[in-house]
């Protein structure tokens, strides 16, 4: 069987695929190819790693009269594919083979094994939009505090809290983010792995709502973009109680510059790296003082101004927490409350009442 499809539109869904195919080599051979199928005037694309799936279709100029179902390798396909002259190619299905051309170039490609290759679960529940800008910002502040040690498979997803307004929570046990949406989801509450997320919102283009679907059955959620469909399994477990984390009170509270406090974070950590990356954040009301943990051959510091309220604070910090928080925040000033040294640190870009990020301190000996 022949195909003619748009050289751009194959690659695009094709390198979109590969990034749910399973890249571990322990794993089913199957699961690290594409299955490909031809189905009512169109070229259906699959791709899963058992946790998470992917589904998009291209359409076919004229009708296919053969059905085909195969299962590609798709690295070398993707490297050949993107070497090739813009427009048409040529894509012809052997028993074993995949051939592909364009003009004079041409690669053969071999085919895998199609036994047992997973498809995503059929999921007839009702649909939900929400706003794509909202969701983005939410998931850009939370995902990065999200762990990556499958130790704690809880841990490792985004935690979506369902109410009036909808909260979304990512912590790894030593700091946490939280945002809202205003829309009330209507979804149970339920854990997300982060990485499928952060995965899914670098291929929205135009968007302004996208669709999703929950299964409570299937215990998977399927968002839809565009042509693509990205499901995945939810994370089983119970998330950490995140308000027990969230200080009701406060002794001391500043308003700092973003920008300013991210530049002098990073010219103490040039000291910072060899001293556990600990800086010490000492607070009075003549300003803000940085500076590493006690260092008996080398000193450093940096003052920034501040406006502080309350009490004088010594608290110390992984700087590394410090630049995460603030590479993820667009606005100009941070507020920052203390109760004591020993307790959560909660931070909150000024102006930005969805969004609260929570730092646990380092304890150190003056």
């Amino acid at each position: 069987m022949n195909l003619l499809i748009e050289k751009g539109v194959f690659l695009e869904s094709l390198s979109l695929a590969s990034h749910f195919t399973s890249g571990k080599t322990i794993s089913s051979l199957v699961l690290q190819g594409v299955f490909l199928k031809t189905e009512e005037g169109g070229l259906h694309l699959y791709a899963s790693n058992l946790s998470s799936f992917f589904h998009t279709v291209i359409k076919i100029e004229k009708g296919v009269a053969e059905k085909i179902e195969i299962v590609i390798e798709p690295r070398k396909i993707i490297e050949f594919i993107s070497l090739l002259p813009e427009g048409k190619i040529n894509v012809e299905i052997k028993e074993k083979q995949i051939v592909i051309w364009s003009g004079e170039n041409r690669g053969t490609f071999s085919l895998m094994s199609q036994t047992d290759f997973p498809f995503p679960p059929i999921i007839r529940d009702k649909e939900e939009k929400v706003e794509v800008d909202e969701l983005r910002k939410a998931i850009f502040f939370t995902y990065f505090c999200a762990a990556t040690d499958e130790a704690r498979p809880a841990l490792t997803g985004i935690n979506i809290v369902p109410g009036d307004e909808t909260l979304l929570v990512a912590t790894d046990g030593f700091r946490l983010s939280l945002a809202r949406i205003e829309k009330n989801l209507k979804i149970p509450k339920s854990i997300i792995p982060a990485e499928f997320l952060l995965e899914i919102f670098k291929y929205i283009k135009e968007e302004k709502e996208i669709s999703f679907f929950y299964s409570l059955v299937e215990k998977v959620i399927l968002f839809k973009i565009g042509q693509n469909e990205f499901y995945s399994r939810l994370i089983e477990g119970d998330a950490p109680p995140f308000e027990k984390v969230i200080p009701a009170e406060r002794k001391t509270k500043i308003i700092i510059n973003r920008e300013d406090f991210l530049r002098k974070i990073k010219i103490v950590s040039v000291f910072a790296r060899d001293l556990s990356n600990i800086i010490v954040v000492d607070i009075t009301k003549e300003g803000v003082v940085l500076k590493p943990k006690t260092d008996k051959t080398e000193e450093a510091s940096s003052k920034l101004e501040a406006q502080v309220e309350g009490e004088d604070q010594k608290v110390a910090f992984n700087y590394k927490f410090l630049l995460d928080f603030l590479n993820h925040v667009e606005t100009k000033n941070i507020e920052v409350e203390i109760l004591r040294p020993d307790a959560p640190v909660v931070f909150r870009p000024v102006g930005e009442r969805k969004l609260l990020h929570i730092i646990m301190p380092v304890r150190i000996q003056e």
